[in-house]
């Protein structure tokens, strides 16, 4: 899947348009579906990536602490490289779950209109009922993992803090300072690490609930 996507890739840089993509890839056989399905996994991975990385994060602030004065400037540089890992995970985050509400607007949009090309009503009638379905199993995910990006804003607001504050009073009194104040960050990241596995699990079952519909047709 991710292979044939590499084969049209080049057709978002020269038109800019998603529903350009989505057209070259129904063409070489690739359903808007699948590619949500994509995303909803790559989304899925970005987050374990970000957890992980906020955690270890989490873990170098900690260490500052029993750091003594002489190693301050290295304990500084080792928390601004988290801090800046740390961004670039979340903004990874945020542009996976762009790129699937793109792609699952355009979805819900054609399979809305294509409902009133059926001629069997029963069949009409099934499908409609399949895609209510879908638009309230993607909700819930989007919930969940909006709820979980936005989550991980005021945690790096706070890291960012405390790098500064690091950056700037590089001695024991700025090291006290930030220990004071751990257990509140500690907190905050619990809190999106827990956010972060709920976002996972409902990112495996809406996948497993898409790959539970009959295949598309072509």
């Amino acid at each position: 899947m991710r292979f044939a996507s590499l084969l049209v890739l080049s057709v978002v840089f020269f038109t800019g348009c998603s529903s350009a993509y989505y057209g070259a890839m129904e063409k070489v056989g690739v359903h808007k579906r699948e590619i949500l399905v994509d995303r909803v996994d790559a989304a899925r991975d970005a987050q374990t990536e970000a957890k992980a990385q906020f955690a270890d994060a989490l873990q170098h602030f900690l260490a500052v602490s029993k750091v003594p004065p002489t190693q301050l400037q290295a304990a500084y540089k080792q928390l601004n490289d988290e801090f800046k890992q740390s961004e670039t995970r979340a903004q990874a985050v945020r542009d996976r779950i762009a790129a699937i509400d793109d792609v699952a607007q355009a979805l819900f949009r054609e399979w809305g209109d294509e409902l009133g090309q059926y001629s069997n009503a029963t069949l009409r009638s099934q499908s409609e009922r399949q895609l209510r379905a879908t638009r309230d199993r993607y909700a819930a995910l989007m919930r969940v993992m909006e709820t979980a990006s936005a989550r991980m804003n005021p945690v790096l607001d706070a890291f960012r803090d405390q790098v500064l504050f690091l950056k700037h009073n590089l001695n024991a009194q700025a090291i006290a300072a930030l220990d004071g104040t751990s257990r509140e960050l500690q907190q905050d990241i619990s809190r999106l690490l827990a956010d972060m596995d709920k976002s996972i699990r409902e990112a495996d079952t809406f996948i497993s609930s898409m790959k539970a519909l009959p295949a598309p047709a072509g």
